[in-house]
């Protein structure tokens, strides 16, 4: 019984029943966590954005009020999708690939070039690869879960995975923007892996993904610069790129405590677009060690519910659309971080929540509505035999298959006593 026809069957209910039943299912640590993020991304933000919004814009407030509202249209859509049953996408997802891929060839049309790329639309408020990234999830998610029974049958699971991703990682590569590209294509690979994939293919699929990474950085100008700045950073952090060290520069000058909010040096005296691809190493050096960590933990909590959701999810639809999401904001998170401190090849990807930049913001803050919706469900249902390995293996991450650590019993006896109250 949804939660709008029992508020309708019951006029009566008073105003503070009828809001613990609006806020039925919420996973109330991760709103929290989203809401700590929030708060402290646009402090971040702030800090990090006015002397270049003043440069660039001519109005120190210019990015940190364009963030506030893209955080205003992002929230509204998170809540309309937290109430929208996940199941729904099945009859949208297509509609919603098409257009994806429509928006992406006609980036590749406009003459809108933005250092170096073509990747957005209207001035650089709208990137479409933000979109793909999440509707290549949902997609896949809704694929997988259609063709489970098939997917030991290269003809019906490997070959069509390789399309899709190919397609869309293509389209994305053109623009170009590596890092997304190789998001979408491990997004693919993984979701393909937990809704088990034969471990043959996988191992065929990683072989591919890898020749076709070392291909395009072979070929690619860009590629080739960042894997040679990136190797002889590594050699020595003197001789990284001039933005890796720069970066440096603002984690040395950090410390374990940070110079204080707003007090950064390194964004007023060459440090690469600190807004956007190195507002970490800002808030390492305002905050220090200390205040990244924290950071970070905030970010493993968000992770860590994802996947508790993800493992109660009522069917192994929102087993991957669940894990797929929060995965999906880990490995944004980890690239980003990652590059600051010089352990992966340049990539210009946002940090959740904290860069500045209003699709990757929308689409992480639509992402999460849909967990918020998959956590409501939790429990509604048990999982079916037919769907049972697949879901124990994205429950226990595929590592300790051996031993079931949800009981499909107590799934069940729960299911139906949920069942029996209504």
């Amino acid at each position: 019984m949804g939660t709008g026809t029992f508020l309708n069957e019951r006029p009566d209910l008073p105003n503070v029943s009828r809001r613990a039943v609006f806020l039925r299912g919420f996973d109330m640590p991760l709103l929290v966590s989203v809401v700590a993020l929030i708060v402290f991304g646009l402090l971040m933000l702030f800090s990090a954005s006015w002397d270049f919004s003043l440069g660039a814009y001519g109005d120190p407030m210019y990015m940190f009020n364009r963030q506030l509202l893209w955080l205003g249209f992002g929230l509204v859509i998170a809540v309309i999708l937290a109430f929208i049953d996940y199941h729904h996408w099945r009859k949208f997802v297509v509609p919603a690939m098409i257009l994806t891929v429509g928006l992406l060839m006609t980036i590749l049309l406009m003459n809108e070039i933005r250092f170096g790329a073509k990747r957005a639309f209207f001035d650089g408020s709208a990137q479409p690869s933000e979109l793909a990234k999440l509707v290549s999830i949902l997609y896949l998610s809704v694929w997988l879960y259609a063709k489970r029974q098939h997917l030991q049958d290269i003809s019906l699971g490997l070959i069509p995975l390789g399309v899709i991703l190919g397609v869309v990682g293509g389209l994305i590569y053109q623009q170009p923007d590596l890092s997304a590209a190789a998001t979408v294509l491990m997004l693919g690979g993984l979701l393909f892996f937990l809704a088990g994939g034969d471990l043959k293919q996988i191992g065929v699929l990683l072989i591919v993904a890898t020749v076709a990474a070392w291909l395009v950085a072979s070929v690619s100008i860009t590629g080739q610069q960042r894997v040679e700045d990136f190797l002889a950073g590594i050699k020595d952090p003197l001789q990284a790129s001039y933005h890796v060290r720069r970066s440096f520069e603002a984690i040395v000058n950090g410390g374990w405590f940070g110079v204080g909010l707003g007090q950064s040096k390194s964004k007023l005296t060459g440090l690469p677009v600190p807004p956007t691809d190195s507002v970490f190493a800002v808030v390492v050096e305002e905050l220090g060690w200390i205040g990244s960590v924290a950071l970070i933990a905030l970010y493993g909590f968000l992770v860590w519910r994802g996947l508790v959701i993800a493992r109660r999810a009522p069917d192994m639809l929102g087993t991957l659309l669940a894990s797929g999401l929060v995965i999906w904001i880990a490995f944004e998170v980890l690239l980003n971080m990652a590059v600051i401190v010089g352990l992966l090849p340049f990539a210009g990807n946002a940090l959740p929540f904290i860069s500045a930049g209003g699709s990757n913001l929308v689409a992480t803050l639509a992402a999460l509505g849909i967990l918020f919706n998959i956590s409501r469900q939790t429990g509604e249902g048990a999982i079916s035999d037919d769907e049972w390995r697949s879901y124990s293996a994205v429950a226990n991450l595929r590592w300790w298959n051996g031993r079931r650590s949800v009981s499909r019993a107590r799934r069940s006896q729960r299911a139906n006593q949920s069942t029996s109250q209504r």
